[in-house]
């Protein structure tokens, strides 16, 4: 029991021992805290005292900066009072000059008015004097005027006219000439006569068939007419059709080679050569079309450019024609800066109406536009194509283009070829224009229809109306008479002078 007191309070003193040691440890750190307190303390009063010095030179500046700007503020006050001033006294000034301007404007109009009555008095006196009326007179001293300066006027229109087309023709064959020698297709001629060759003359007596009944089948299969005639070993086919006529051609050559020619085999034979020249014309549009560079034609415009495979315009080939259109088109796009792209397509697509022709009712432009709509071409394009008959205005720069690459590609040695017949009355149409108009004594259409020479009567046509009567001749011919390329039309006066010495 004691030793258990013992240990108790020793532990007791030992906890106390333990809290005094505590206690001192304790209060030595408060001192080290209350010294390093005072520390920042003085720390904290002299940055204090250091910013309030600092805080009193900023306040002064302040005050410094406060005054420079009111008297900047007071200066600018001052300086805009003596404007308002000035634009006072302005503002009087051009109400003033206002007031004096409206009563001078009156005063003129007034005068005007005087004027124009006392002008309307003398010309009625004048009138009345002379026995003319105003437009009378001025008519007639026009009429003098131009007669005493015929000579310098016709000069004048002449060297302006000259000048003019001088310009024109520089440029054109500027641009002529860079693009058409980069072009390099052959101009010879396909034959248009569908021919075929036949291995005999007994061929002929099979073809046509007992009591003429292969023929008759071939021809209502086919819609193509067969010519059977004296020449040896050839017969004609016959059809406005160009497919048609290239489809029984080939049809006709199927059934030589296979021997048997009868109803059965002809069905045979001309379904056949369907097929192949679908294929072929598709072929035909879709070569031409990436020969060109054209990639994003609808399937349809493309089987349609294929039939123009097997059309002929003047002896020239269609789609020969419009891919030739095309390249043309392109580079004069090129050499004035436009867009290459849209010329060559519309260059391209121009005659594609001519595919349907015998199928639709309308000329081929008609009906190439509404295709063309139809499908969704671009109206640049179509506003590009519709102009190379010149039936329609010309709506932008590549109308201009395409008809140029038209006359081009039509007007090269040997592209084109016509009838006699048509040619002889071409002429005689241009011939009978010359004559309807007045005054004209004869008149000659001569280089291949190219040029018409008109002779005048000097008594009836002046020197200065020989201009207006070339103009007004070129615009019946262009409305009634289609050509390619271009007529020039040349009107010649000329007096004439006799005497006999005897």
């Amino acid at each position: 029991m004691i030793n258990f007191l013992v240990f108790i309070i020793g532990i007791l003193i030992g906890y106390f021992l333990r809290q005094i040691l505590i206690i001192k440890k304790e209060g030595a750190k408060l001192k080290e805290i209350e010294e390093e307190l005072e520390l920042k303390r003085k720390e904290a009063e002299s940055i204090l005292a250091e910013a309030r010095e600092k805080s009193l030179i900023i306040i002064e500046e302040a005050k410094k900066e406060k005054e420079r700007i009111l008297e900047d503020i007071l200066e600018k006050e001052k300086r805009i009072s003596q404007k308002e001033n000035i634009l006072d006294e302005k503002e009087m000034t051009l109400i003033e000059k206002e007031k004096d301007l409206i009563e001078k404007n009156k005063e003129l109009e007034a005068r005007t008015q005087a004027l124009n009555e006392k002008e309307k008095f003398l010309e009625k006196s004048l009138e009345k004097i002379s026995g003319f009326t105003k437009e009378e007179a001025l008519k007639i001293l026009f009429q003098k005027i131009e007669k005493e300066n015929e000579v310098e006027i016709i000069e004048r229109l002449m060297k302006l006219k000259q000048q003019e087309k001088e310009k024109i023709e520089a440029e054109a064959k500027k641009i002529i000439l860079e693009a058409l020698p980069r072009y390099a297709r052959s101009v010879v001629n396909e034959i248009t006569t569908t021919v075929v060759n036949l291995p005999n003359e007994e061929m002929k007596g099979r073809i046509i068939g007992k009591e003429g009944r292969n023929i008759k089948h071939f021809e209502n299969l086919t819609g193509v007419e067969i010519i059977i005639d004296e020449t040896p070993d050839v017969v004609v086919l016959s059809s406005f059709d160009p497919v048609k006529r290239e489809i029984a051609r080939l049809a006709l050559e199927k059934l030589m080679k296979d021997g048997r020619i009868n109803p059965v085999t002809i069905e045979e034979k001309v379904a056949e050569s369907k097929e192949e020249i679908e294929k072929m014309i598709e072929e035909a549009g879709r070569n031409a079309a990436y020969e060109v560079g054209l990639f994003d034609l609808p399937e349809e415009i493309i089987l349609l450019m294929g039939r123009l495979k097997f059309r002929y315009s003047y002896g020239q080939n269609v789609l020969q024609h419009s891919i030739e259109m095309a390249y043309i088109a392109k580079m004069i796009a090129e050499e004035l800066g436009l867009d290459p792209y849209i010329a060559k397509k519309a260059a391209f697509l121009h005659d594609i109406g001519k595919a349907v022709t015998h199928d639709i009712e309308g000329s081929h432009l008609e009906i190439g536009i509404r295709i063309l709509e139809k499908y969704g071409i671009e109206e640049e394009v179509i506003l590009g194509m519709r102009s190379h008959h010149e039936t329609y205005p010309f709506a932008n720069p590549y109308a201009y283009i395409v008809l140029a690459a038209d006359i081009l590609s039509g007007a090269r040695p040997g592209a084109r070829r016509e009838t006699v017949e048509i040619y002889l009355q071409r002429l005689q149409q241009l011939e009978k224009i010359a004559s309807s108009f007045e005054g004209v004594e004869k008149c000659f259409a001569t280089a291949g229809g190219r040029e018409l020479r008109v002779f005048v009567k000097a008594e009836l046509v002046s020197d200065l109306e020989i201009y207006n009567l070339a103009k007004e001749i070129a615009k019946k011919i262009e409305k009634e008479v289609k050509f390619p390329g271009e007529i020039k039309v040349v009107v010649i006066r000329e007096n004439r002078a006799v005497e006999y010495a005897r």
